[in-house]
């Protein structure tokens, strides 16, 4: 019976040593991994966004106009009496569709289990109406974001801005969207932005907006 416990012999400290130093490298490998995929995914995102914002200058080159600015006057669906720049066949995104682009942008991107949503029109600041790209969490841009998906505005911002302040520059947090009655929740009438600077982008924040044409 001695003899059988004298052979039984647990880990030494140095195997121990070793075993930790193989957990730690297989921990890291997974943490680098997903960091990988979340930098992957919010490059994905920034292409997404400015594959709309590139899309509206080829549309001005080929028809003399933004798409959704039908009575050309320069702002996207402001205009609801003559032509109304909010029906189906008119809004931005429609025009785009319908414009025989080789590979239009979709109005939507899922990004694992996030999904966000593409809007267009206009934005009135100080009395001179500005037009915006807004990208929402929700068809209806009233769903706040979570704390994993700001990263990917965040990035959007950096890449436009040079950095992430949600009050400042031509990208910006909105608290509130307004979205066009009879739009289909695609054309943006009016947008609460946040202005004070510098400003974090938060769980309170429902859209980004982006002045893709003039300074805000």
């Amino acid at each position: 019976m001695k003899q059988g416990r004298k052979n039984r012999k647990g880990f030494t400290l140095i195997e121990l040593s070793i075993v930790l130093v193989i957990i730690g490298i297989l921990i890291g490998a997974v943490l680098k991994g997903q960091d990988l995929i979340n930098s992957a995914r919010a490059k994905k995102f920034v292409n997404w966004a400015k594959q709309w914002e590139i899309t509206q200058w080829t549309y001005l080159d080929r028809k003399g106009r933004f798409a959704g600015d039908a009575n050309i006057n320069g702002i996207i669906g402001d205009q609801t009496s003559t032509i109304d720049e909010t029906s189906s066949s008119n809004t931005a995104l429609d025009e785009i569709a319908n414009a025989n682009f080789i590979n239009p942008p979709t109005a939507t991107i899922t990004l694992g289990s996030f999904r966000f949503f593409m809007k267009m029109g206009f934005n009135t600041v100080s009395g001179t109406s500005k037009n915006v790209i807004v990208i929402c969490k929700s068809d209806a841009c009233t769903t706040a974001f979570a704390a994993d998906e700001i990263v990917y505005f965040e990035s959007f911002d950096t890449a436009t801005d040079g950095t992430a302040d949600a009050g400042a520059g031509n990208v910006r947090a909105a608290t509130a969207i307004t979205l066009a009655a009879g739009s289909g929740n695609e054309v943006v009438a009016a947008t609460t932005d946040v202005t004070a600077s510098p400003a974090a982008w938060g769980t309170t924040h429902v859209a980004l907006v982006y002045y893709f044409d003039r300074p805000r």
